[in-house]
C-alpha cells in the first residue's frame, strides 16, 4: 500500500507543477488505514486546433527580392473579355525552388498544383469585378504573387444625338449644345465618343468616370456655330470602346442616326449704286446680244433703235 502511495505521488508531481510555479511538497507517506482514493484535480488544457497556412503578400523587402526569383508569368498580360463571354488565363512557375502554384479570386480558385503550370478560367463571366493574383510558395519560406490585370467590356447598347433646348432650323453664328447619349456600356472609363458632321469630325470626348466598372448611362455635349455652308448638312456621333492590344481587333463600335438641320441666315444688302450698275449691264448685254449687221433689214433697224431709246430713257431717269 505504501509503495502504491509513492507511486500516486510521482505521477501528481508534474501535473500540479505544471499548473503552478511555486514550489511543490509531497507529503509523507499515510498509513495504510489513512489512504483514501484522490479526488480529481481540475486541469485546463489549451486547446487544439489544425490549419494549413494560407499565403500572404506583403511589401517587405524579403518578399521582393522571393518575388523576383520565383519570376511567375502569366499569360495573358491583360485579360480582356466580353461579360457572359468564357475566359482563361495560364501562370507558370519556375522548375525548381517554388513547389506549389495557385490562384486566388473572388469566384473561387482552382485546386492549388505542384505542377510548373496552373490554368484559371470560367465558363462565362458574370462579375464585373475580379481581382485575381497568381502565387507560389518557396522551400526556403515565404511566397510571391503576381496581378493579372482584368477588364470586363459591355458594348453600347443604344447611341443618340439631339440638340439640348432647341428644336426647328437654326440661325448662322449662333451657339448650339450637341448632344450624344450613350446607354449601357462598362466601362464608361474606356469610351470615346466623337461629334462628326457629314464626314468632318468635329471634336472628341472621354468620360470623367475613369473608376467605374459597371454599366451606365452618359451623356457628352459638344457646343457648335453653324454657318449658311452647313445648310442641310447631318450631324452624328460615335461610341467607341478603346481597349488596347489586349482586346478585340475591332473595337466595339456604336453610331446614332444622322441628325439633318437648317440654318437660316440673312441675305448680304446690295447698295443701290450696285443696283444701278447691274441693270445697266444688263441692257448693254441685251442690246449687243440683238444687234445686226448694216444692211440686214428694216425690221433689225427698228429693233435696234428701239433699244437705243430705252437705253437713253434709263439713263435720263
Amino acid at each position: 500500500m505504501c509503495e502504491a502511495g509513492w507511486t500516486l505521488s510521482l505521477v501528481l508531481i508534474p501535473l500540479i507543477g505544471s499548473a503552478t510555479s511555486s514550489p511543490f511538497f509531497s507529503p509523507a507517506p499515510p498509513f495504510p488505514s489513512q489512504i483514501s482514493t484522490p479526488s480529481p484535480l481540475p486541469i485546463n488544457l489549451p486547446a487544439l486546433s489544425l490549419s494549413f497556412p494560407s499565403p500572404t503578400f506583403t511589401g517587405s523587402s524579403t518578399e521582393s527580392m522571393t518575388r523576383a526569383e520565383c519570376n511567375l508569368k502569366i499569360s495573358p498580360s491583360i485579360l480582356v473579355v466580353r461579360f457572359g463571354d468564357p475566359a482563361k488565363a495560364n501562370c507558370s512557375k519556375p522548375s525548381t525552388g517554388f513547389p506549389m502554384l495557385g490562384w486566388v479570386d473572388t469566384q473561387g480558385a482552382p485546386v492549388p498544383t505542384m505542377e510548373s503550370f496552373l490554368v484559371w478560367s470560367v465558363d462565362k463571366m458574370t462579375e464585373w469585378t475580379i481581382n485575381l493574383v497568381c502565387y507560389a510558395t518557396s522551400d526556403q519560406g515565404g511566397d510571391c504573387s503576381s496581378n493579372l490585370p482584368l477588364i470586363v467590356y459591355k458594348p453600347p447598347k443604344k447611341v443618340s444625338i439631339q440638340f439640348l433646348n432647341h428644336t426647328g432650323p437654326m440661325f448662322e453664328r449662333h451657339q448650339y449644345s450637341l448632344q450624344c447619349t450613350v446607354q449601357d456600356v462598362a466601362p464608361v472609363g474606356n469610351l470615346i465618343v466623337t461629334f462628326y458632321r457629314g464626314h468632318t469630325p468635329l471634336g472628341q470626348l472621354r468620360s470623367n468616370w475613369t473608376t467605374e466598372k459597371t454599366p451606365v448611362n452618359e451623356s457628352f455635349t459638344l457646343i457648335i456655330t453653324p454657318f449658311k455652308e452647313d445648310n442641310g448638312s447631318q450631324y452624328w456621333c460615335e461610341a467607341k470602346l478603346e481597349l488596347g492590344p489586349a482586346g478585340p481587333q475591332h473595337p466595339p463600335v456604336e453610331t446614332s442616326q444622322n441628325l439633318t438641320v437648317m440654318v437660316l441666315w440673312n441675305p448680304e444688302p446690295i447698295h443701290p449704286t450696285k443696283l444701278h450698275m447691274k441693270e445697266e449691264k444688263h441692257l448693254d448685254s441685251e442690246l449687243k446680244t440683238n444687234q445686226q449687221p448694216l444692211g440686214s433689214g428694216t425690221t433689225n433697224s427698228y429693233r435696234g433703235c428701239f433699244l437705243w431709246f430705252a437705253l437713253l430713257a434709263h439713263l435720263i431717269n
